[in-house]
């Protein structure tokens, strides 16, 4: 095999030095002639799966190979979400058409348009690119983000509107980008789950005549997961030390339950610079990093967090200017920007449509949020996202990327403050597990939310975290922390973290059971609650852990090694079947001739008793009676009981086993089973038919089987299907997405293992849009290509020198 820089000097004379040496590795040449600081140069190594290794001699070339890289494989995605950032939906799709969800909750195109027209005309991501870092971005995010426009750039040129995506080739939307998109694109994001939550309340805010004392009103059942606008985003991540491992060293497993389809799907690569950064992972589409990933010396993986990262403010208007509010008894104008935004009409022609919307020292008004509709009238209701002068994110994500061990990992995170709303697990050489919800949340503790909550802060905070304090006095502001980032903000060391040499795990529930053996308290009740049920998922990853390390789960031996990490996740395990399918079978028996009560009617459910007492209670592919199982609670979920479905409730003293049992003589649980037997029937769906049978996406074609469950079964493998009645689950809207598992040695480089649900390319006409989805369908995964050796003995290798 000739040597990396011989290959590159005969593709195209582009000359990198590489060192085999496993401790360091020298600086990489500039190309010949070129000006590392002014041309970008980098050259992309394809492996197996489209797998991209991209090494460059800077952050410029890295990001060139980024950049053109990842728009190769979702050019399409791409260019949608840079035209939802720029505000520009309508005029080429028209007002009506849907808004892009991954940034967050819009009515349609022109909705989006004025809330991301407002946030161009705010001039607050401009502001905060001129700030130096820690608040600005970093030299070297700045550099990545310059490269990666010219690499996504360099690629629309190459191709020249041919040869791309069918679904957007020669479409007006598809066209170059500049550094301000890329930095919209990252804050769009980070503000999804707050500002973005809420954008029809934001643009529809304006005055309105109304009673005095006219107060919020109730419209529907508060949403609970609010801020969320997705309701199916979550993880997995179990991170394992030295006293849980086989080997005494590390494992860890990332396993981000995020879209299938839009700008929040993952995007995996490799990314080098000899002496400065070697990292693989994958990241976001449109953020040029590795957000969940490894180097040689430490793994980390993200899960969503439970801290509220917005609040509301309650501020008393002035009663002769409505645009006026009082704080402290002194009146404070709002502030009001007009947006305009074009939109194309139904004969092909554009208009204009313009907004104003109002803004108070606190953030946007808004009129609306999920559950409520905020009148503005004596009173009106602002908006404050914790997000909202963070554009800190890259500079984590970086600093992350070239961290030796989990105190650096520590450090990077209280330093950076740039994690908008996930907990960070992490895993290192030396066999230590460390779990950190060091993200931003707003300054706003327990005594506040005491002192200055208002009716309704005193209905949402108990259940969701979401503040809605007293604005017409100063006292009741948010605080501030001197080792925090910004003024807002809780500082670092009021966040809870632990790092032990046994294990630490988290699935999207609050901190409190990170570890049951050293439960975390003391924080302030914003971060989560404590003592309160923990989800069924929460419960699997602890009691698979617990199992494996007593080496009672049936596997080989004790401890975790990256194989036995693997067949954990593979294993599909259902905590909620544990839990409850016994119980399900003598209900089942019990009714009376076989006769549940539906809501139609009696119906026979005789063959579903045996079908549920046969199966295995897990979710593979070829299991029988899990598709009834899953119907099963999924229907219970939706159906509100008296008392809730369990037999046995919540004890906080136990809070690994209880709730459990299935309290099989309620009305509304007999129910919700025979509903679940004759909606199989009506589909024509066998009771006993294999999983796999009935649960499948179809990519190019070909049906491929889908193994894993929703989040309410309690599976780690969590996959949110598309229910088709006559059909079953037909496709997938949300689940394990970027999996991966890293076994960290002591000495040598390490192990991984990888697997991208869907696939690297949103492209229907890629080689690459199903071949990993046809693994995650088999059961099989990616070994990852990590050193130069493995990499260049790839079968799959393909050599892209790229450079200006």
């Amino acid at each position: 095999m000739p040597s990396l820089a011989r290959i590159f000097r005969r593709a195209a004379a582009l000359v990198v030095a590489f060192t085999m040496a496993p401790t360091a590795a020298p600086a990489m040449a500039s190309p010949r002639g070129v000006d590392s600081t002014d041309r970008a140069a980098a050259v992309i190594r394809y492996t197996e799966y489209g797998i991209p290794h991209i090494a460059a001699a800077n952050f410029l070339g890295l990001g060139y190979g980024y950049g053109y890289a990842s728009a190769k494989d979702n050019l399409c995605t791409l260019a949608d979400g840079y035209l939802t950032v720029d505000g520009e939906r309508s005029r080429h799709f028209g007002p009506h058409a849907p808004g892009d969800v991954g940034f967050g909750r819009a009515a349609n195109s022109l909705n989006s348009d004025l809330y991301f027209g407002w946030i161009r005309r705010s001039g607050t991501v401009d502001r905060l690119v001129r700030q130096p870092a820690p608040i600005g971005p970093a030299a070297e995010v700045r550099e990545m983000v310059r490269g990666y426009v010219r690499g996504y750039n360099r690629y629309l040129a190459d191709t020249g509107g041919s040869g791309l995506d069918p679904r957007c080739r020669g479409a007006a939307w598809v066209r170059p980008i500049d550094e301000m998109s890329v930095y919209r694109f990252v804050y769009g994001m980070t503000v999804s789950s707050g500002m973005g939550s809420v954008i029809d309340g934001i643009v529809a805010a304006a005055p309105a005549a109304g009673a005095p004392g006219d107060a919020p009103v109730r419209t529907a059942t508060p949403g609970m997961a609010w801020p969320d606008p997705d309701a199916g985003l979550g993880s997995n991540a179990i991170a394992v030390g030295s006293a849980g491992t086989a080997s005494g060293t590390a494992v860890l497993l990332a396993n981000p339950h995020y879209p299938w389809q839009g700008p929040r799907r993952f995007w995996q690569s490799q990314l080098t610079i000899p002496g400065r950064v070697d990292v693989s992972g994958a990241g976001l589409l449109g953020f040029p990093a590795v957000m969940i990933g490894h180097n040689r010396d430490v793994a980390w993986s993200h899960t969503v967090s439970t801290p509220a990262t917005v609040g509301l403010f309650e501020l008393p208007v002035d009663p002769t200017t409505p645009t006026r509010y009082l704080v402290d008894g002194a009146a404070e104008a709002m502030t009001g920007t007009t947006v305009e935004v074009t939109v194309r009409q139904p004969d092909g022609s554009t208009a204009q449509v313009a907004r104003t919307i109002w803004s108070t020292r606190h953030g946007p008004v808004v009129t609306a949020i999920p559950g409520f509709s905020l009148p503005w009238t004596t009173t009106v209701h602002t908006l404050r996202d914790a997000n909202a002068t963070n554009l800190r994110a890259m500079n984590t994500w970086l600093g992350l990327a070239t961290t030796r061990n989990t105190d650096e990992v520590a450090a990077t995170l209280n330093r950076t403050q740039g994690v908008p709303w996930l907990n960070t697990l992490a895993v290192d050489r030396r066999g230590r597990a460390f779990f950190g919800d060091v993200q931003v949340v707003p300054h706003v503790t327990d005594d506040l939310v005491e002192r200055c909550s208002t009716a309704l802060g005193r209905r949402l905070f108990p259940v969701n975290a979401i503040s809605v304090l007293d604005g017409s006095r100063t006292s009741c502001d948010w605080g501030a922390d001197l080792d925090a980032v910004e003024p807002g903000l809780l500082g670092p060391s009021r966040l809870p973290t632990l790092t032990r040499t046994d294990y630490v795990t988290n699935a999207n529930d609050s901190p409190w059971l990170t570890n049951p053996e050293q439960p975390l308290t003391g924080y302030p009740r914003i971060l989560g609650p404590v003592a309160t049920t923990r989800s069924a998922r929460t419960q699997e990853s602890i009691v698979a852990v617990q199992r494996r390390l007593a080496g009672t789960d049936g596997l080989a031996g004790r401890g975790f090694s990256l194989a036995t990490m693997r067949q954990t996740l593979s294993a599909n395990h259902s905590r909620v079947a544990e839990l409850t399918a016994a119980d399900t079978v003598a209900m089942c028996a019990a009714f009376p001739g076989g006769a549940a009560p539906g809501s139609a009617g009696p119906v026979d459910v005789t063959d579903a008793c045996p079908v549920l007492d046969r199966w295995d209670g897990s979710f593979r592919t070829g299991s029988r009676g899990a598709l009834l199982f899953a119907r099963f609670v999924q229907r219970l979920g939706g159906t509100p009981v008296p008392g809730g479905p369990w037999r046995v409730p919540f004890d906080p003293a136990d809070p690994v086993r209880t709730p459990r049992g299935l309290a099989g003589q309620k009305p509304e649980v007999q129910r919700a089973f025979a509903d679940t037997v004759a909606e199989l029937r009506t589909s024509a769906i066998p009771l006993d038919a294999p999983l796999g049978d009935h649960q499948a996406v179809t990519r190019n074609g070909r049906r491929l089987p889908v193994p894993g469950a929703p989040h309410a079964l309690g599976v780690l493998n969590v996959i949110t299907p598309v229910w088709q009645p006559g059909a079953g689950n037909v496709d997938v809207t949300y689940g394990s997405s970027f999996v991966q598992v890293v076994e960290l040695g002591a000495t040598c480089l390490p192990k991984a293992s990888s697997l991208l649900t869907y696939s690297q390319s949103s492209d229907p006409s890629s080689a690459h849009a199903a071949d990993q989805t046809a693994l995650f369908s088999a059961g099989e995964w990616v070994t990852e290509r990590f050193s130069e050796a493995e990499i260049l003995h790839s079968p799959a290798l393909r050599i892209h020198p790229l450079f200006e």
